[in-house]
């Protein structure tokens, strides 16, 4: 299932990806996280040490982690500030946290997070625009090799056909 998580107020751009996923008769779901209240994290580590697999904030997230949880693909699509995804994409990234222990190893070299669940769930972003593309490609590729999953690209919302071919 792919899970398409629009922060921005544009609602053109995922009527554009459902109409394209319904015609493909790709399983998804759309949430229009732009209204929902959804804090940035404020690092308590509950969600590792107190009630593990469960954030603490208790806002409109919650929801939204749990189809994380179960996705095959994670899409966020975020306006851009300062050549950057802007604080409510940030958020949602930042937020999917508990799905990893605190407990650690090696792995190609690097430090990794052991994952809470067998699931995995592949990561791509969609900038509503300017942005500094290479360092949000990058960074995408980063947040993914933190969750043991794969980075499925970084477009602009001018690239919704390219961005759906991605999609399984």
């Amino acid at each position: 299932m792919v899970l398409i998580i629009n922060t921005t107020s544009d609602t053109d751009v995922t009527a554009k990806i459902g109409s394209s996923l319904k015609e493909k008769g790709r399983p998804f779901e759309i949430i229009e996280a732009s209204t929902l209240k959804i804090s940035h994290c404020i690092g308590c580590n509950y969600c590792w040490l107190k009630t593990p697999g469960e954030c603490s904030i208790k806002d409109d997230y919650e929801q939204i982690l749990k189809k994380i949880i179960k996705a095959d693909q994670m899409w966020v699509i975020s306006d851009t500030a300062l050549g950057f995804i802007d604080h409510k994409g940030k958020n949602i990234y930042d937020r999917i946290i508990p799905i990893a222990t605190m407990n650690l190893k090696f792995k190609n070299g690097q430090m990794r997070h052991y994952l809470r669940y067998d699931h995995k769930t592949d990561i791509g972003l969609i900038c509503n625009g300017e942005a500094d593309m290479d360092q949000l490609r990058k960074w995408n590729e980063r947040a993914a090799l933190n969750f043991d999953s794969k980075s499925l690209g970084v477009y602009g919302t001018d690239r919704i056909e390219e961005v759906t071919a991605c999609m399984c």
